[in-house]
């Protein structure tokens, strides 16, 4: 086991640095001069090689990639060039702004996702089935900016029940966790169909009824369990990807997250605080995917049995 644990986290390490190292040098691809957006229009030459200076932007990539590592190594993920403070906190300023999004979201994508999922696997070939279907259909085909902008358009603009964007109280959180979670149920809802149904047409479940069990008794100790290994390794990827998809949505409605700081150090050509949001944003993902990874021994003992 202490083996197997090693190895995985390992793995997490190398493919951190190779996200690091991927973010830096695509990062440094990004066309414009942050000194020259900091300067203003037609900045003075001596200036610009002053600023560059200061911030050791005149040094030649291969030294910064290696100073950009190095300070990692520390976790440390340098200062921003605008306002001269730590990009950590800045990240925890606005992240958990976006971690109680991501919370509403998929919390409300799951109330939707399971009831539709279940029905749609026990209830083949009925009104459930074809409404689950085509919730999915349309869930999955509206782009969620495009989805954001209709919800604005009703909830706001004609009912004028919910605001248009910001942040305050809990009116201003529904309309941007609907958004996501409307796209992601749509995903989820045709997975847990399929995981389900599944496990519907196996051959323990027919001995099962033939024993005399409930379809409840059926269901809850043993179709649930066996169905809930792929859906909780979609639900932990899609947690990583919500997390990531939450940078459009925040910017449709002005949710002062970790998505908005990132759109605002793209515009400032902020290098600093772009690679240390993608790069938090890419280790959360990873390590979701880590705990994810580990956590199969604990919900199916016969997974346990080939990790231990």
């Amino acid at each position: 086991m202490k083996a197997l644990l090693l190895k995985k986290v390992g793995t997490f390490f190398i493919f951190l640095w190779a996200a690091a190292s991927l973010i830096f040098f695509l990062v440094h691809t990004i066309p414009g001069d942050p000194v020259v957006s900091m300067l203003g229009k037609m900045p003075r030459s001596e200036d610009v090689l002053r600023l560059q200076r200061a911030l050791k932007l005149d040094r030649p990539l291969a030294e910064q990639y290696v100073h950009f590592i190095k300070k990692l190594l520390f976790l440390d993920l340098g200062e921003s060039i605008i306002d001269r403070k730590p990009v950590v906190s800045a990240i925890m300023k606005y992240f958990p702004n976006t971690a109680i999004l991501t919370f509403a979201a998929m919390t409300l994508a799951g109330l939707i996702a399971f009831p539709l999922g279940i029905l749609a696997a026990f209830k083949k070939n009925s009104i459930w089935y074809a409404l689950s279907m085509i919730f999915s259909a349309i869930g999955l085909a509206i782009p969620g900016f495009l989805l954001g902008i209709l919800l604005i358009i009703l909830f706001s603009v004609q009912l004028k029940f919910l605001p248009i964007s910001g942040s305050g109280g809990f009116e201003f959180l529904i309309l941007p966790a609907a958004t996501l979670a409307i796209s992601l149920s749509a995903f989820l809802t045709r997975m847990i169909h399929t995981a389900v149904a599944g496990e519907l047409s196996q051959p323990y479940v027919l001995l099962a009824q033939s024993k005399g069990l409930s379809e409840f008794h059926i269901f809850s100790r043993h179709v649930l369990k066996n169905a809930m290994i792929p859906i909780i390794i979609i639900m932990g990827l899609q947690l990583g990807a919500l997390l990531s998809g939450t940078i459009v949505i925040e910017s449709v409605f002005s949710w002062p997250g970790i998505g908005t700081l990132l759109i605002t150090a793209i515009r400032q050509r902020d290098f600093p605080m772009i690679q240390g949001v993608a790069l938090f944003l890419a280790a959360l993902y990873l390590l979701l995917n880590l705990m994810v990874d580990l956590s199969y021994p604990f919900i199916n003992p016969r997974i346990r049995y080939d990790y231990f």
